[in-house]
């Protein structure tokens, strides 16, 4: 009796790799049929010059250190294009205020701003006003007025550019030429190309 139970014993030894072989069979068998094939990595598409997302009827704020509000922009649809990182805004509406607080406004047909909105290219019947400052010193500033169908606003170093036609109107002087360079702070405008200026005395 003793003999076949050492016999059964030992046949199970002699099996036992054979049956872990078995077992270990079946689970990987199981594990490739339960989870997903890995999928070799696509290759980086291109991104291409479409909106990520769209807003209608929006205005959106932009505030120094302290609070104060230094720009809005408004616009009755805005799309951003996360390739250039840029947001084109059809009938775009700005206002912005300088240290002093001098309120600077513009407008046009559609609008081009990047992500701080602290450069705008203005599109279509462009207007860009400075209003006038009695306060300021060393002598009052008249209302300044832009217009043309393009013209380049940077607004921290409050800089107007334009390389198309443009007409300045400066209190009661009205000049127009091929190009435009302005610098606010400087108080220096370059005009080029077929300039033509009226000048009222002060």
């Amino acid at each position: 009796m003793k003999k076949n139970v050492y016999s059964l014993g030992e046949r199970l030894m002699l099996y036992l790799p054979l049956m872990l072989m078995t077992a270990l069979a079946i689970g990987t068998y199981w594990m490739v049929r339960t989870n997903p094939l890995i999928q070799e990595p696509e290759e980086a598409k291109p991104i291409r010059h479409e909106p990520d997302y769209m807003m209608q009827g929006f205005s959106v704020k932009t505030f120094d250190t302290t609070g104060r509000m230094r720009a809005e922009v408004q616009g009755d649809i805005a799309r951003h294009y996360p390739d250039t990182m840029q947001l084109e805004i059809e009938d775009v509406r700005m206002r912005s205020l300088d240290q002093e607080g001098r309120v600077t406004t513009a407008t046009a047909l559609r609008g081009l701003t990047n992500q701080d909105s602290s450069e705008v290219q203005l599109i279509g019947d462009a207007r860009v006003v400075r209003e006038a400052d009695p306060k300021a010193k060393p002598k009052p500033t008249p209302r300044m007025e832009y217009r043309s169908e393009l013209l380049h606003v940077f607004m921290n170093t409050e800089q107007v550019r334009s390389n198309v036609p443009v007409e300045l109107l400066r209190g009661k002087d009205r000049m127009s030429a091929d190009s435009l360079e302005f610098d606010n702070i400087e108080q220096v405008v370059q005009m080029q190309g077929r300039v033509r200026a009226t000048l009222h005395p002060e």
